[in-house]
């Protein structure tokens, strides 16, 4: 698709940027991860019907008391999801993702909440089903996850997004575990991420319309073009935050940036959402940065 192929030029460029930004700067990239955590957590279980807000699962994180009863498993899902988040950052440079590392992940976020499933693939008559589709025989499963991985190692020539939305559509399409598969599927793309020098996408609770779309659209018509569209603005949203901080800008709201250089915010908005401008989705609100007076601008 000409949309993916201008997406991923525009990442290179961006990735370009972050690699030069980064340099001497690991404190602040860490700090960027660690504060990341919590909508990375909010957002996956948003996704998967959780009722936690993003302010509540911020509480649960910190161990502070909230204002409502919380079922203990919804407690279990958020930490034990964050655990997984912050492992993988750094795991994912270290080994190469195979049954070994899906499946210790997996245990880690099921641990507490369905103990006999966690850390394993179906089994014997263990079908599940998702809306209308019903997932492969569990006897298919190692099969077909082989065949999932060695195609996105074989296509290393390709660009990230559909390589990314492909491997994404292909592991919930087979849905191999009884439980959690979309957490572990969107935890899967940023260790892949990472692995390859590309910084974690966070796909957004706002989103998850567009987001089951593409697998209807990947089921009925076996095309990936919604799914490669949503990886690749997030992909785009995530360089644009690092890059923010990492080249010393002031971080506004869109809100107030619109006012202040007396721009129609909704058009802004509008830019943002479709990523052309170097806004970004941060809390669920929208910001970009501004050229501080030591920003890389002023330097020239």
């Amino acid at each position: 698709m000409a949309k993916t192929s201008v997406a991923f030029n525009k990442i290179n460029l961006l990735r370009e940027r972050y690699y030069k930004a980064s340099i001497g700067k690991d404190a602040l990239i860490k700090l960027i991860s660690e504060a990341e955590v919590a909508d990375q957590v909010y957002n996956s279980n948003a996704i998967e019907n959780s009722t936690l807000s993003l302010e509540e699962t911020e509480k649960i994180l910190l161990q502070i008391d909230l204002d409502r009863y919380i079922s203990e498993r919804e407690i279990f899902e958020a930490k034990n999801l964050a655990r997984v988040v912050s492992y993988i950052d750094k795991r994912a440079k270290e080994q190469e993702i195979g049954f070994d590392v899906i499946l210790s992940l997996h245990k880690m976020l099921m641990s507490n909440i369905r103990d006999e499933i966690a850390g394993r693939f179906r089994k014997d008559d263990e079908y599940v089903r998702v809306g209308s589709h019903i997932a492969p025989a569990p006897k298919e499963i190692n099969g077909s996850l082989e065949k999932m991985l060695s195609e996105y190692n074989a296509t290393s020539h390709e660009n990230i997004i559909k390589r990314i939305a492909r491997l994404h559509l292909a592991f919930e399409y087979l849905h191999p575990f009884n439980d959690g598969n979309g957490r572990i599927g969107r935890v899967i793309n940023n260790y892949l991420l990472i692995r390859e020098g590309f910084v974690p996408i966070n796909i957004k609770f706002i989103d998850r319309k567009k987001y089951y779309d593409a697998f209807n659209e990947f089921d009925e018509k076996g095309a990936t073009g919604i799914m490669e569209g949503i990886v690749g603005k997030a992909l785009t949203n995530s360089y644009h935050k690092r890059l923010a901080y990492l080249e010393g800008k002031k971080i506004v709201m869109l809100s107030d940036y619109a006012k202040n250089n007396k721009l129609s915010h909704s058009n802004l908005i509008n830019k943002a959402t479709r990523q052309t401008i170097e806004a970004f989705l941060e809390k669920g609100v929208w910001k970009i940065g501004e050229e501080s007076l030591n920003g890389p601008e002023e330097q020239k």
